[in-house]
């Protein structure tokens, strides 16, 4: 640096790296690695879906759109929120389009943090949270969940951390890295507490059509809870559309008209072609969900169920597509049990303090591989724990 002066922000220096890019950097640079780190879908894009979007290039719709996104777009994922969740949000004024759901939370922590606000973060958590809430300049406050609870939230823990100066909780249902689904009973218990206590809640439901054993629950559809919701989720995940980078948030309109401001001004408007293909998506595209959520349902009963044989103890995920095993047994620490799976087996796994304290001593695997490759990878665990 030029003198004494530093250039840089502190926050943005401050930051870790993300834990889970280590891996994926290390697993690349290997021969016949199985990966069961990546957070990401192995279906592709449905073909109407695509063909929606070489359709709009072709009819030369490469403009910018309104800020928000195509009113059309922005109209169908109201109907599909209303279809879906029984949750109901004027598309005129309660609804962006973002370029993912990770802008969405971004967006929606700069639109409510003040220097110091605290947000509680349920843990484990995806990496991105905590990070997120220090560049809005915020302090994010953990809440730690347990695996004897199948990393449940216990409401009295909720309490326990809230102070003068919490402004939100962030919620993940379907939970990334966990799998962990969130009961109605369950998200009416922290509703009240939410209530009591005068906050907001950020609600990730981006795996929301992946859930596998009863109808989902969105948490703006618990009474009196839509005025106090920022509701984010996207495409990426349900409709296998990862690299579309498309996501969107819906809230009141007084805290959606402050987000709409940032988001001119940072973003302008999502990509338009992608805008055109998330139409088509939500107008013919659940049937295709359906066909990969029954495929995910599939894998996770023969995964987990494996992973139990092996010894590591493992809840059943209610959604998502992530088991979340205990590797205590072995006597290893998450990133000892990663890395040496890695080098010795060739699998990639995440580990799971990446995600958190309380994600000490478990591991994050996704089941989104073919039941060939959990096949191969189950195999190589059950070598890998013989020699332990």
């Amino acid at each position: 640096m030029h003198g004494t002066k530093t250039y840089l922000s502190e926050t943005a220096t401050r930051l870790k790296p993300s834990g889970i890019r280590r891996f994926f950097d290390l697993a690349a640079s290997m021969e016949g690695v199985i990966s069961l780190g990546v957070g990401e879908p192995d279906f592709i894009t449905s073909w109407s879906v695509r063909e929606a979007c070489i359709l709009s290039l072709e009819q030369g719709y490469t403009s910018y759109t309104a800020n928000a996104g195509l009113l059309e777009l922005r109209q169908e994922i109201a109907a599909y929120l209303s279809r879906k969740f029984q949750v109901q949000y004027a598309p005129e004024t309660e609804i962006i389009v973002t370029v993912g759901a990770s802008q969405a939370l971004d967006l929606a922590l700069r639109t409510i943090v003040n220097q110091g606000d605290e947000v509680i973060v349920v843990e484990p958590s995806f990496v991105s949270y905590g990070p997120l809430v220090e560049l809005a300049g915020g302090v994010p406050v953990p809440l730690e969940t347990r695996g004897a609870d199948e990393f449940k939230i216990q409401p009295e823990q909720i309490e326990s951390v809230i102070t003068s100066r919490t402004k939100a909780l962030m919620l993940c249902s379907p939970n990334n890295p966990t799998g962990t689904v969130l009961h109605k009973e369950e998200l009416e218990a922290i509703a009240r507490i939410v209530k009591k206590h005068d906050l907001l809640v950020i609600s990730d439901e981006i795996y929301a059509e992946l859930t596998y054993d009863e109808p989902y629950t969105s948490f703006p559809a618990i009474e009196d809870m839509r005025e106090r919701t920022i509701l984010v989720s996207g495409f990426s995940k349900g409709f296998a559309m990862t690299g579309w980078r498309l996501g969107f948030v819906a809230a009141p309109s007084t805290i959606l008209q402050v987000m709409l401001k940032i988001h001119q001004y940072t973003m302008m408007c999502a990509p338009t072609m992608a805008q055109y293909a998330a139409i088509e998506a939500l107008k013919h595209g659940e049937q295709d969900v359906e066909e990969m959520k029954k495929s995910y349902r599939r894998r996770r009963n023969y995964f987990v169920q494996s992973l139990n044989e092996l010894g590591l103890r493992c809840h059943l995920p209610g959604g998502a597509f992530y088991a979340f095993p205990s590797i205590q047994s072995t006597g290893l620490t998450s990133e000892q049990f990663a890395e040496q799976l890695l080098l010795e087996e060739r699998v990639a796994v995440v580990p799971g303090n990446v995600f958190g304290a309380s994600g000490e001593g478990y591991i994050r695997c996704s089941y989104a591989s073919s039941l060939e490759q959990l096949q191969e990878a189950i195999k190589r665990m059950r070598r890998f724990l013989s020699r332990l």
